[in-house]
């Protein structure tokens, strides 16, 4: 065995497996690189990262760079390792006479075998390991070198990728035009760093809630018209004194007769106010000009609008200019971070009230996306286009009309039990599960 020869050519195996792992290394540093946390090294002077930020935002030179790299280390590889090792250990297996009829193919089997491992571990799977241990500081070092290489690979490089391109348009797939960081992205992280202890649980809750406060719309969250508490001028002023001071809000919608007559908003604290001073109670005195927003806005542009105005209620209209509810900041911020319950919320009856045998008394006032939550229903029936606000919206426009007490009926695997009406509004619903109908065995024969 010529020793010197065979040295050189380990050693020339060895440097080029070092080369795979070297690009194995920078593919996966690159790929798997948060580009927020590159910006951040960019900002603050590293030079790499601006290069490697450049890298991520346009993979398909790089990715075609390192295919050029890696496709011409195993041809090399192959060269030198099929060839020159197993020729130069066949010749020593002839020696052996229990193997020297097959030492070809024995030499040829070990070689490959040997080179295959070593390239799998030390050129692929340890490079990648570690680049996903410590991505961006690996990616920053060695995008210098890999944009080096990539202008000395150009026209190769340019070839693979118009070549892509092409592929690409031929099989109609289009370039994603996804934004760099999607909702669902975010939601997964928050949920992986709550797993880790990185995030208390409530975090994570409040996040989902302003993700989901995006879907809603102002008649989700509103205090809808049969539960607004307001002040009637038609009244004497002993009973709307009375329902100040019995209730503990701090402002009142004003209106003469109904709230279709609509004059304003009036505060506690300019009331208190007039009544320190010695004043008579004067509800058209003071009144404020209130926000009026349609019933179809999206929660975060009533919020953007609160912030606007400096104004922290408004009134609900639908498309035929008629009050049908009352918002506050309140009620938006109840829905991120939970109801906040005050003490006339305390001495009212729950919504929904679970019972002993299974089943469920509900308020026909809950809003439909509490409902849902509760029962962990996607969507119901003609939803989108019957556009009810309420538990008991949905029973009139399943049923078609207004229905009388103990009129019920099935959907999906739930009943509803009309047990109470308020005049013409459904006042509760009784909800039980129901099991599916049994198959019949006939139909099995």
């Amino acid at each position: 065995m010529d020793t010197p020869s065979a040295s050189i050519e380990i050693a020339i195996i060895l440097i080029l497996i070092v080369a795979n792992g070297v690009f194995a290394l920078t593919e996966m540093a690159v790929v798997s690189s948060r580009k927020v946390r590159l910006e951040k090294m960019a900002e603050e002077g590293n030079a790499g990262s601006r290069l490697a930020l450049e890298l991520a935002e346009e993979p398909t030179p790089l990715l075609s760079t390192i295919q050029v790299g890696i496709t011409l280390i195993g041809i090399l590889t192959g060269t030198f390792g099929g060839a020159t090792l197993s020729r130069i250990l066949s010749e020593q297996l002839k020696n052996v006479p229990a193997v020297a009829a097959h030492s070809d193919a024995i030499s040829l089997v070990v070689v490959v075998s040997a080179i295959t491992y070593l390239t799998l571990i030390f050129g692929e799977l340890v490079p990648k390991r570690i680049a996903l241990n410590n991505p961006e500081p690996i990616a920053a070092v060695l995008a210098g070198p890999m944009s080096t290489f990539s202008k000395l690979s150009a026209p190769v490089v340019d070839f693979l990728s118009a070549s892509t391109n092409f592929v690409m348009r031929f099989l109609g797939i289009k370039q994603s035009a996804e934004s760099p960081v999607t909702e669902d992205e975010i939601r997964i992280l928050i949920e992986q760093g709550t797993e880790a202890g990185s995030f208390e649980k409530v975090e994570q809750d409040m996040v989902d809630k302003v993700f989901r406060l995006s879907d809603l719309k102002a008649y989700s969250l509103m205090t809808p018209r049969t539960k607004m508490i307001w002040l009637d001028l038609e009244d004497s002023i002993e009973y709307n004194q009375r329902i100040i001071f019995e209730s503990s809000h701090s402002r009142f919608p004003v209106a003469t007769g109904s709230l279709d007559n609509f004059h304003g908003i009036i505060y506690s604290k300019d009331l208190l106010s007039d009544c320190l001073e010695g004043k008579p109670l004067d509800l058209e005195n003071g009144l404020k000009s209130p926000l009026y927003i349609p019933k179809s806005m999206k929660a975060f542009k009533v919020l953007e609008l609160f912030k606007q105005t400096g104004r922290h209620e408004a009134i609900v209209l639908d498309e035929f200019g008629g009050v049908v509810g009352f918002i506050t900041l309140h009620d938006i911020m109840e829905e991120i971070i939970g109801d906040m319950p005050s003490v006339d919320d305390e001495e009212e009856e729950p919504q929904i009230i679970e019972r002993q045998d299974g089943s469920w008394l509900v308020d026909g006032l809950i809003t439909i996306e509490e409902f849902k939550e509760v029962f962990d229903i996607d969507d119901l029936p003609e939803e989108e286009r019957d556009h009810f606000n309420t538990l008991g919206g949905f029973v009139v426009s399943y049923l078609g009309h207004i229905p009388s007490a103990s009129e019920n009926f099935v959907w999906d695997d739930l009943k509803f039990e009309v047990v109470d009406m308020d005049r013409v509004r459904v006042d509760k619903v009784l909800i039980t599960r129901v099991s599916p109908p049994p198959e019949d065995d006939s139909d099995l024969d």
